[in-house]
């Protein structure tokens, strides 16, 4: 890492075709992301960043019968900023810590209506040049919900020099804890296997079939990634999947539930990138 100031871009976008839900009726959805941000080191293994990030999820719903019939909702905004935090007590042991504030609401609806705060605390112990460990816990406040809670194991694990095991971000324009499998080919090329957990809750507009209500679309994305790295400072990457074990749910202002109905599992393709400044 570089000692003293930096900055860092990165994005995405993904496309879901068509994707048939469980009574009938179809949607399909594209997802961009981009998020910029400024980080301080004082010094090796330790940092302290800002950073603002955006995205967009847009749906698309068709047919005459079930959830799609309803038109339920059709562009989501989110709006992020967060603060993590890693530091170094030693070459062994660090902390990380992630605050984060969004606000997730359908276009028309009312920001301040839609906040949901939260943040990821953990600790991570160095065994050796190969394998990283550590506990964490994140927690989320939701929109008309109980907030959530669940842990996270923090992995950094060089199985060969060619292939390794992480969590984190991944690939792709995703939120939610994820593990991924990593095959390093060459200097400038690897593939990477991976699944999370997502969950997207937001604030529906003022009008529409649940006015002020909610709505949820959770899955289980599995993807395979192909990753270019142009030098240290540029990445770009082809991913592809499916959403798995997906549902979509209408609840009404004060969140309580209207319909829910799963999806087929949904194939998925994308593109993103990560810049540092």
């Amino acid at each position: 890492g570089n000692i003293g100031w930096s900055g860092f871009v990165r994005g995405g976008y993904v496309y879901q075709p068509k994707t048939d839900m469980e009574n009938g009726g179809e949607f399909s959805a594209e997802r961009f992301f981009v998020q910029g941000g400024v980080t301080y080191s004082p010094q090796i293994g330790r940092s302290v960043s800002l950073a603002l990030g955006y995205g967009h999820d847009g749906y698309d719903f068709s047919g005459s019968s079930g959830f799609s019939a309803l038109q339920p909702w059709s562009d989501i905004n989110s709006y992020r900023i967060s603060t993590p935090v890693m530091w170094g007590f030693d070459d062994k042991w660090a902390l990380f810590f992630i605050p984060t504030l969004r606000f997730t609401a359908e276009s028309g609806a009312d920001l301040g209506d839609a906040a949901q705060g939260g943040g990821f605390a953990g600790f991570s112990y160095r065994f050796s040049d190969r394998l990283t460990l550590g506990p964490g816990i994140a927690a989320v406040t939701q929109i008309e919900d109980s907030a959530s809670f669940f842990p996270v194991i923090l992995i950094d694990w060089k199985i060969t020099d060619r292939i390794s095991l992480n969590t984190g971000q991944g690939t792709g324009a995703t939120l939610g804890p994820g593990l991924v499998l990593n095959w390093r080919a060459s200097r400038k090329w690897s593939f990477s296997l991976g699944g999370r957990y997502e969950r997207l809750r937001f604030r529906l507009a003022d009008q529409g079939v649940a006015p002020k209500g909610v709505g949820e679309d959770r899955a289980f994305p599995l993807f395979g990634g192909i990753n270019y790295t142009h030098n240290r400072r540029f990445q770009l990457a082809i991913i592809g999947g499916f959403e798995l074990g997906g549902d979509l749910s209408l609840e009404d202002k004060g969140g309580n539930n209207i319909v829910k109905e799963s999806y087929d599992p949904a194939p998925f393709i994308g593109l993103s990138f990560s810049l540092r400044l």
